[in-house]
């Protein structure tokens, strides 16, 4: 893992807000981001968590005391791939990456837990701006990493048509050299990672050539950069993971995962993130009409998309269109494939491509993502690890993802267990962000 130089400064250097005095959380079950800690305290100082556990020092003298009985702990969700500014509605495109958008986004993030966001490219010119801004104040929502515009391919992936780019911020290389070039160019402006998207979409579009993504691996190498590589199917893995990419960004979808590709990502430390819910988004929601009373669900959704939603019509059409299977299909494979790579010790990530088009609901999906994969056989145990612990090490940020001493006290509060039931997420009773309460229970 390559975590940039600008990331480390941007750590040390982002001023966190200081508490009026400690806080110490008392009688809540604990899951530290690694194991479960049973019931015992957690005593914050300021932005920090000073202490977990008995005896407690004297600094916990005098603390604000908050009892949650009955409720459990753990880190606040670390989100690895995402999308921000990027939708209004039933609608999607650039048009909307403004600030206020932005902001919109990553406050409902933050609202359902999410209180780290990696927006993995389609980022407008503004994002570096919109970043040192809200990772300053918790107020703004969940602190924002990515990609910035990212590197496509010349008329192909991210289709700028279909993803309404009409100020399209992908760089698209059509050479090793113009590879290399737009990687220098995003380490110069700023970007914590850089994103490729390597995918024919099925065989409609040209895909990245091995020449371009290969120089593009090593000239983010070489400048201590991370990459991410969006893919889709099983020989795209294949050939990025003999090209030493960091992370794929997707799940494979078409095929299972033979072992020696298995073998070769935990060797290389290469990390996978699912993101099963992306495919599963095309018919949940049509296939679920029930899950749009609940609270959880409809505090997410814009009133147009809610009300279309809700059109027994559109919920039989979205079922019956021609996709539908394709998508069924893969996530059936995808579900596969991480019972493969997580028994062969591969590293998973955390993600869900939220955000980028109106289905892949914002907070939403995060929750279900660990839904799915419990139901790829991992344990809740293991499942809220992929999305705290693990997916603040795939991002280098070593201050978040842990509960203990030292580290940001970023928190979920949940009214009822995780770890008996994963679904218990969406039992949000107050979500913390340095140090500070900013967001409660999700109610009408």
């Amino acid at each position: 893992m390559r975590p940039s130089r600008l990331w480390a400064l941007l750590i040390a250097t982002v001023a966190l807000p200081a508490a009026a005095e400690p806080i110490l959380l008392e009688n809540a079950r604990v899951f530290d981001g690694q194991r479960d800690r049973g019931i015992t305290p957690v005593l914050i100082d300021g932005a920090r968590i000073v202490h977990i556990g008995t005896p407690l020092p004297a600094a916990a003298t005098g603390a604000r005391r908050i009892d949650y009985t009955g409720k459990t702990l753990l880190p606040a969700l670390v989100s690895d791939h995402a999308h921000v500014g990027n939708t209004q509605g039933l609608e999607h495109g650039d048009r909307y990456y403004t600030r206020d958008n932005v902001v919109r986004d990553l406050r409902q993030f933050q609202r359902y837990g999410i209180t780290t966001v990696t927006a993995l490219g389609m980022n407008g010119a503004d994002f570096f701006a919109i970043r040192t801004e809200v990772n300053a104040d918790p107020a703004l929502g969940a602190q924002l990493y990515g990609a910035g515009g990212g590197i496509g391919a010349p008329d192909g992936a991210p289709p700028a048509d279909s993803m309404g780019l009409r100020h399209d911020p992908v760089a698209r290389p059509r050479t090793a050299e113009q590879a290399r070039a737009a990687v220098a160019t995003q380490h110069a402006d700023g970007v914590d990672l850089i994103k490729l998207w390597v995918d024919d979409l099925g065989g409609k579009r040209p895909m990245m050539t091995p020449e371009v993504y290969r120089a593009a691996i090593a000239e983010a190498h070489a400048r201590s950069l991370t990459v991410a590589a969006h893919i889709h199917d099983l020989d795209q893995a294949r050939d990025l993971v003999d090209a030493k990419v960091d992370i794929l960004a997707h799940g494979i979808r078409d095929r299972a995962v033979d072992p020696m590709l298995a073998r070769k990502m935990r060797e290389q430390g290469t990390w996978y993130i699912p993101t099963v819910a992306i495919d599963e988004a095309n018919y949940w929601y049509a296939e679920h009409p029930q899950a749009l009373q609940q609270p959880f669900l409809r505090q997410a959704l814009h009133r147009d998309v809610l009300a279309r939603w809700s059109q027994p019509a559109w919920q039989r059409a979205q079922l019956a269109g021609s996709g539908i299977p394709a998508a069924r299909a893969a996530v059936a494979t995808n579900l596969d494939n991480v019972r493969r790579l997580q028994a062969a010790g591969v590293k998973l990530g955390f993600g869900t491509d939220a955000g980028a088009m109106p289905q892949r609901v914002i907070g939403v999906a995060e929750h279900r993502e660990l839904q799915l994969l419990v139901q790829a056989g991992l344990t809740p145990a293991q499942a809220l690890q992929i999305a705290t612990s693990q997916a603040a090490d795939l991002l280098g940020l070593a201050d978040r993802g842990r509960l203990a001493a030292g580290k940001r006290a970023d928190l979920l509060v949940l009214d009822a267990d995780p770890l008996t039931d994963i679904a218990n997420t969406q039992r949000i009773g107050a979500v913390w962000q340095a140090g500070q309460e900013v967001a409660g229970p999700i109610t009408e």
